[in-house]
Formats: C-alpha cells, structure tokens, sequence
C-alpha cells in the first residue's frame, strides 16, 4: 500500500520535495494590504478512505490522511531519514535486538491528554490482536512474539503467545521497551508507519468500529486534528493546538477532497478550487509537464493485477476459478500484455514497463540495484502466450470462459483495464468484462478474495525488496491473490532472520523468482508521481514512498 521511511543503513534517495512550488518558506501572513494569507490547503485525496484507523488501514489515502493527524515514535525528514517524533531519543542494544525509546514529555493528545508508552503498547498489541484482523499486523512480526500473538487463534498454528509475551513494554509513561525477533536494519523506518502509530484505549474501546469515523472521537496526536468528515465530498482538519510542535505548523486547515475522476478534479484544479491534486488525466499529462503545471517524480511502487488463486475463488465463479488455477494460463495472460505500448500511449507519466514485481529504485548493496532481471519481455510475447493456453487446453482461446477485471473509479484504471481487455482479445482470443466500483469496495472484494482479475497497486513501506515480497505469504494480510508456496513462505521466513546481507538478498531474489514463476500476479508498470500543485503551495512533500506530507506546508501570497 503505503509509505514507510528510509533507514538510515540504506542508500536509495527516496523523498521528492516537489521542486519550485515546495521549496522555501518562513512567514504565514502576506504584506498585500496588510491581510494575512489564509492558511488553507485543499488536496485531492481521490477517494473516500475506507478507514483512517491506524490499526486497520492498508491504503495510501487512509495513509495520508493518518500521517498527518497522528505521530509515531519517530518522524521523517525532507529526505524520508528518521527523526525523533514523540521519541526525543532512542537507544540500540550491540545486538540489534532491543530498542529503548523515551517519549518526550510535552507531547499531548488533540483533547490536551499526555502521550504516553502506553499508547503505543496497545496500539501495537490491539494490532496483532486476531480479533482486530487487521490487514497490515504482519508488519509487527519484527516484535519478539508477534506473529505467535497475531496467529494464536489459528489452530493450525505451531507457535502461540500471550498479549504479554509480545516485545513491547511500556516501563513507565515515557519509556518504552522494544524486543525483536531477529535485528532488522531497517525497523528505525518503521515507526512513522501508520500501523505503529499510538492510539488511546479509553477513546478506541469504547467505540471500535466507530471511533475513527467522527470528529469528536478521532482523537490524534499530530499537527492536524478532525473537524468535519462528509462522505464521499470530504474530510476537513484543523491545527491541533495541543501538538508538541505546534510553532512549527503554519496551516489553519487542511481539506481532502474525496474526487475519483480525474477530469472533474483536474477541472477543479484549474478553476482554483483545489490546490493540489495527483495522477491528472493521462492525455494531458504531456501538456500539463510541458508547460509546468505538472512535474513526474519518483514512486516507489508496481501497478499490478492479481489473480484470485484463493480458496475462495470457485465461490465467485468456478469456470473461472478453474482456469485461472492453472499456472500456464496466468503466465499466457500475463506475456500477451503490451506494457510498452500502456506506458506509451494509455498512461503517458513517465512510467516504466514492470517486468517483475519490485521494482527499481531499491538498492541491494551500494551502486547496486535489487532489480536485476526481466522475467518476461516489456513488449507482448504473442506466440509464448499461445503457446502456454494451447498447452493449458484452450487453443486460440476456444473453450476459455469469459473472465472479469474488476478495478475501482478512474479514468485512467478505465483506460488501462480496457486495453488489457483488448490485448487479451486480439493476442489470445479471449473475452473479458470490466467492472468498476468504488474504491472502498474494490478494496474490501481483493482483500476479501470476492473477485476474479483485479486492479491493484503496491507501494512501498521502507526501502528494502522485502516490502514488495513479504505480503505474498500464505495468509498474508495483504495478499489479494490468496497465493501459497510453502517454500516461498520458507524463503521470506529465513531472509528475515538472516543476518548475512549477502545471502539475504540471495533469498529474497530466489523468494520473487518463485513469485514470478508461479505468477498470481500481472504486474503492469512501475509508478510514477505525476502531481500539480498551485505554485503559492509551499512545503507540502509528497515521498517516494507514497503519503504527503503537510505539517511544514503554508500558504504563499496567492
């Protein structure tokens, strides 16, 4: 889904503060007639979030939305580098195995109650806990006993623990203890994570399911606190008041617009009622960058479909389900795609043809790149395709059942979905069907295995392969495909035990070639930011790592 920060071990540039237009800035008042500028930011979100609660959230828009009311144990510079957030300091025993940080004691929630190591106790406990069955809890497995709490209910399972035997203690109201499992590099970059954020147990328990959803209950310790949430039009925050660093943020209000179709935002864009928005129409994208009103950045994620391979599937549509198993058939899908001629002339911002599922960007050793190999061509492979549906039973397509992409709102998902359609009707004769929801409902039928062929993205959490690799475990929060392989469940368990970087990196390029192999995906391209943004908007820092970011951002005279 997400966003995560950069460690401070590794060496990939990973933010963009968005050139020109995010640069400087001090003062939040305007000379002009002595008025003072209002403080006011309206960004495009894109879709109404399907929560904003830290615990259940999987998407980049929940994201955004969390990373800017809530703070973690650590923040995040310009540069995606840790920095202390509630923590003011931290220390790492030799071994790398535990981590003791203190909170500082100024920080406060948005109703003026302190922070404290408490919060994030039970914040990360009620994430592991199996009866919250949050999607993202497999990203505190790093803690001593956490997948042995989180697994606890499945009978199947062969290590089981206690709440109180996971590696998180609160010692006193500012000092809290973490133990891991095994040490891991990059952990510092995951306490800006939403799913590591802290949360208060009076507020949440009292109303699990509803807390998140009013303004008067989604109480936040960030530079932004809840005021208004209309759905499906949008989400308004205001300054929090009580936020530890409060002098430094200059916005009064930050607006999320929830609209899904670009030419009506890109329409509101231009007529000065949004004053950010991303991913524009995809036929104007040229222009747009041409003239400046555009700029293409780093994005360190893979556009993707994945295959129901689940259990699950033959409940959706068993003829479906049936050919779908077959492994020959999802690689023949997936070589009879033109991704050259989708980034070319369907998506037109500057992406790249993915031809594995992590992409660029990630660094493997210094001046060394994770990506090291195609698995197919960027262009279709026509004649291997045939090849493998003749082979799996359904020569130039005859027999094959007509299958169903379900992808949510977007003209440019719509482009993209309907030139697969029609690859894979005139390189393999098949016939398929589109479907486009919401987006709260496209993410509720992947997570729930309720489809057949769906649109689906992945963007990295912290720059390391193992963001792209670990969600593809059997019963894996995030695994939409519904995929299992044993040995590639072995293979992502011992790479993160592995303390030898060398046969790390090896087990993990063995871990995507048996993902790449048996193929429950069709990555599509790598992403690209293609962002507008009114030139008097300053700081607002959208990451590589996909959330923005406006604690630093103000308004310019206009």
């Amino acid at each position: 889904m997400l966003k995560g920060k950069k460690a401070r071990f590794l060496t990939v540039a990973l933010a963009v503060v968005l050139a020109g237009s995010v640069l400087a800035g001090c003062s939040n008042k305007s000379s002009a007639g002595g008025k003072k500028v209002e403080q006011v930011i309206r960004y495009n979100l894109g879709a109404d979030p399907k929560t904003i609660d830290p615990g259940l959230n999987s998407s980049v828009e929940g994201g955004t939305v969390i990373a800017n009311a809530f703070e973690g144990l650590l923040d995040t510079d310009s540069k995606d580098q840790p920095v202390a957030g509630v923590a003011e300091k931290w220390e790492i025993s030799t071994d790398g195995l535990k981590y003791t940080f203190h909170l500082r004691k100024d920080a406060k929630w948005s109703d003026g109650k302190a922070v404290t190591a408490g919060d994030f106790e039970y914040a990360w406990k009620r994430a592991l806990d199996p009866n919250t069955a949050s999607e993202y809890a497999y990203q505190l497995y790093y803690l001593k006993n956490g997948e042995a709490f989180n697994m606890s209910a499945d009978p199947k399972a062969t290590k089981k623990a206690t709440a109180d035997q996971v590696g998180v203690k609160a010692v006193d109201d500012v000092t809290l203890e973490v133990t891991l499992e095994n040490p891991t590099p990059y952990f510092l970059s995951l306490m800006s994570f939403p799913t590591y954020m802290p949360l208060r147990k009076d507020v949440v328990d009292k109303d699990p399911k509803g807390w998140a959803t009013k303004p008067e209950t989604y109480v936040s310790n960030g530079a932004f606190k809840m005021k208004e949430w209309k759905p499906k039009d949008s989400i308004t925050f205001v300054k929090n008041d009580n936020y530890w660093d409060k002098g430094k943020v200059k916005l009064d209000t930050l607006v999320y617009k929830l609209i899904d179709q670009e030419t009506s935002y890109m329409s509101a864009f231009k007529s000065g009622q949004l004053d950010f928005i991303e991913a524009p129409p995809s036929q104007e994208i040229p222009n747009l960058v041409k003239e400046g009103t555009a700029t293409i950045s780093p994005y360190l994620g893979t556009y993707y479909y994945s295959f129901n391979v689940s259990d699950n599937a033959e409940k959706v549509n068993k003829d479906v389900a049936k050919v779908l198993k077959d492994v020959k058939v999802r690689k023949a899908l997936t070589l009879a795609i033109d991704r050259k001629e989708i980034v070319e002339s369907v998506t037109k911002g500057g992406q790249r043809p993915a031809t594995s599922f992590v992409p660029r960007g990630i660094a493997e050793a210094a001046g060394k790149d994770f990506k090291q190999k195609d698995y197919y061509k960027e262009t279709a492979d026509v004649e291997q395709a045939k090849k493998l549906l003749a082979d799996a039973g359904y020569p130039d397509g005859k027999g094959f059942p007509t299958i169903e992409i379900l992808y949510n709102n977007g003209q440019g998902h719509q482009d993209i979905a309907q030139a697969v359609q029609d690859m894979l009707k005139k390189n393999l004769g098949i016939s398929v069907t589109l479907r486009s929801v919401e987006r709260k409902v496209q993410l509720t039928a992947t997570n729930s295995h309720e489809y057949q062929v769906a649109r689906n993205g992945w963007i990295a959490d912290y720059a390391d392969p193992m963001t792209f690799l670990d969600m593809w475990v059997t019963g894996g929060g995030n695994n939409v495909a519904g995929y299992s392989n044993p040995e590639y469940d072995k293979l992502i368990t011992a790479a993160k035990s592995e303390t030898d970087a060398a046969k790390r990196m090896t087990e993990l390029h063995q871990a995507e070639d048996l993902l790449m192999n048996d193929m429950p995906i069709m990555p599509i391209y790598e992403y690209t930011n293609v962002v507008c943004i009114k030139d008097y908007v300053k700081n607002a820092r959208k990451s590589s790592l996909g959330f923005v970011f406006f604690k630093d951002a103000y308004i310019e005279k206009k």
